[in-house]
């Protein structure tokens, strides 16, 4: 196969042109091809002139298009860095930025032919551009590249990164919510931990404050989304989602009501609550692919937690039986899988048939926890001044007493 090879007698732009364009229009015959590919190279060298270098890339990008399906890796891989190359002409940062669209848009047009190949040269890309919001313009594109082509293994580490990309791209809220939107889309496809899909998720939901209803509305299918995700999670058991706007108008919602119902549930009450609800939506949670067995065990759990916040400190194993509705020899068990969960701290009294909770985690942290943890801090202040007044007040009395003595032996 014929491979690109620049020399110092051309351009390596017109080379480009000239080896994608004679690949293009090969089958139509030496006239037609010669009379083609002569047009294309004089309208690229003329682009180049006039420093068009928006129209150049266009006009390169579809040429290199048609022949992704024929040229070799190799050769393709030279051909993109010339073109992606091209992103270091303009100064005018409109046309920088419409040209990395342009460019990312085509590269990840067809996903289903060699995506691994296409998301190596957009990452390439990604990497030859500087200004940020160019940068994430072509980082979106490699998401639905990824997502389309099922390479999506290649960009997930990526999100580790998330946190400084966001700072770099100071992004708009609504390129936020895109971005978000994508990610968990990509983490659903890629069964990755329900934790990181819900993370993201929630990202996106906490876009949406201060906004009127017709802009809360876009979020309402993916909040209730959200909703069926953390009770389908077998190992979270904390989360802020009631106090979220873009969730709680779902509250009154004629479609998600009853989901956000199960939420308040899920969040605040115990396993009986839950198992009244289920005797009435029991269609419902199975549309929503939610198994009622797999929802015991997690309000089990709530519900133990929601015992070590209400009483002393102090839970009678008959008081935990009845509540998680259980047999008396599965009270200890259940007990271990609360503490193995982290959900509670305890010591198993066997012989006066009670745990005693020296520590539980909060099921959701709203202003009443706030405002616990502030008393509680106070507290500590208060105690570390008094410690600290008392060492004061130790030190000033051990440094006075030698003098003290000294002017009675004198």
């Amino acid at each position: 196969m014929t491979t690109v090879v620049p020399t110092s007698e051309e351009d390596p732009v017109l080379s480009v042109v000239r080896f994608t364009s004679e690949m293009s229009w090969a089958e139509a015959g030496p006239e037609v091809a010669e009379q083609q590919v002569s047009s294309l190279c004089l309208e690229a060298q003329e682009c180049m002139i006039a420093g068009r270098w928006l129209d150049l890339a266009s006009l390169m990008i579809t040429s290199a298009d048609l022949v992704f399906s024929k040229a070799s890796d190799k050769d393709l891989e030279c051909i993109f860095t010339i073109i992606c190359d091209l992103v270091k002409k303009p100064e005018i940062l409109d046309e920088l930025v419409e040209m990395a669209k342009l460019l990312s848009t085509k590269i990840a047009q067809q996903p289903n032919d060699k995506p691994a190949l296409r998301l190596k040269i957009l990452f390439n890309l990604y990497n030859l551009l500087e200004n940020p919001y160019s940068r994430f313009c072509v980082y979106m594109n490699a998401l639905k590249l990824a997502l389309e082509g099922k390479v999506i293994e290649h960009i997930v580490p990526t999100f580790k990164k998330m946190d400084n990309l966001l700072k770099e791209w100071d992004l708009g809220v609504q390129d936020q919510r895109d971005l978000f939107l994508a990610i968990s889309n990509i983490f659903k496809e890629h069964k990755s931990s329900p934790k990181e899909t819900l993370k993201f998720l929630t990202k996106y939901l906490a876009t949406f404050s201060g906004e009127d209803a017709h802009v809360m509305e876009e979020a309402k299918e993916e909040a209730a989304h959200t909703i069926i995700e953390f009770v389908k999670a077998p190992d979270m058991f904390q989360h802020d989602l009631l106090e979220m706007p873009a969730v709680a108008q779902l509250e009154k919602d004629t479609k998600y009501a009853l989901v956000y119902q199960l939420l308040k549930i899920f969040q605040t009450q115990r396993l009986d609550a839950y198992l009244d609800f289920h005797t009435t939506n029991s269609s419902l949670l199975k549309s929503y692919g939610l198994v009622h067995e797999e929802c015991i065990a997690k309000m089990r759990l709530m519900s133990i937690v929601d015992l070590a916040s209400n009483e002393s400190g102090q839970i009678p194993y008959s008081l935990i039986k009845d509540t998680l509705q259980i047999e008396d020899d599965e009270v200890e068990p259940w007990v271990v899988k609360a503490i193995t969960s982290k959900l509670i701290d305890c010591k198993i009294d066997q012989m006066n048939q009670v745990i005693r909770v020296s520590h539980y985690t909060e099921r959701v942290f709203g202003p009443r926890q706030w405002q616990a943890l502030r008393g509680k801090l106070a507290t500590w202040k208060g105690n570390i001044a008094n410690v600290i007044t008392t060492i004061q007040a130790n030190k000033v009395t051990e440094e006075g007493t030698p003098a003290m003595q000294g002017l009675m032996i004198s």
